[in-house]
């Protein structure tokens, strides 16, 4: 069993090109695991070829990240240089193509995917919901989690997952799951409210905390008020280096720090925070010490 798992990843990224396996391996000699997550195609398919590379500790999730939905702004930690050909094309989500991916045994969750405003143009919000939507029809059909990215939408996510996926009293649509189990899954990064906190925690779905926790207050409050059971730890490493790493590039050894301020936000023993967030994440991503 590990210490940590950082469900959301990015070793996958072209940051990690140069050093890459030690990275993986500073991390599972600190028994942490990781589940790499991918944004699109490229990155997706690289996220399922690294975790096969590994018998233990290193898993992949797959999907379309709402900004890859739209020709965005180019990011070189995630793409490589400018003109490199792993580029923000304006993605369609093929399902087939996921669908495939998605069976891997490595491959625990759907995603990153979602709604994201914070770049918002006109006709994107009717892209962005209409390849969410596919992305949760894919996770139902397969028994796999989310891995939601939201930003600046969480009212609005919140009404695609009720209107149409979960057992809320609200919804329209409930399609066919073995055994009538819920939509499940995780909120990465949450930043939203504490009020839409206790919606997607009503619903079933933890919320994931990055380094950011340990240089800004602004998550004490639903920290506090969140339920150790429905809390999971997370980089999304190259980005947010936690301190003492602040202005470095991120990676899963540091997630060690985020369960460190968890546990001090929370008032709680740290080896009992450790021991809850590792069996959280066996939970929801139906982890196994056999891959």
């Amino acid at each position: 069993m590990p210490k940590y798992v950082d469900i959301h990843a990015h070793v996958n990224f072209t940051a990690f090109n140069e050093d890459r396996d030690e990275v993986i391996k500073r991390a599972l000699e600190a028994g942490v695991w990781m589940m790499n997550v991918g944004t699109q195609k490229d990155t997706s398919q690289s996220a399922v070829d690294l975790a096969n590379k590994y018998p233990e500790g290193v898993y992949a999730a797959v999907g379309l990240h709402p900004i890859h939905t739209s020709k965005s702004y180019h990011d070189k930690d995630e793409l490589g240089p400018e003109g490199n050909e792993f580029t923000s094309r304006g993605e369609v989500f093929d399902y087939d193509f996921y669908k495939k991916l998605a069976t891997d045994p490595k491959v625990l969750a759907i995603g990153e995917c979602g709604l994201d405003y914070y770049r918002l143009e006109p006709e994107t919000a009717v892209k962005q919901k209409e390849m969410f939507i596919k992305q949760i029809e894919l996770a139902v059909e397969l028994g796999k989690p989310l891995m939601l990215h939201i930003r600046q939408a969480y009212g609005e996510a919140l009404e695609i997952l009720k209107k149409y996926y979960s057992h809320h009293p609200g919804a329209s649509v409930t399609p066919p799951r073995a055994g009538g189990e819920k939509i499940r899954g995780n909120v990465h990064f949450f930043a939203g409210t504490l009020d839409e906190a206790r919606e997607f925690l009503d619903l079933g779905f933890t919320l994931s905390f990055t380094g950011v926790i340990t240089f800004a207050r602004d998550y004490d409050e639903i920290i506090r008020n969140t339920p150790l059971d429905m809390i999971l730890s997370e980089t999304d490493c190259p980005y947010v280096a936690p301190a003492p790493f602040r202005g470095k590039r991120n990676e899963p050894s540091y997630v060690s720090e985020v369960v460190k301020k968890i546990a001090e936000i929370k008032n709680l023993d740290l080896e009992k925070t450790k021991q809850a967030l590792v069996k959280n994440a066996f939970r929801v991503f139906k982890l196994s010490p056999r891959y």
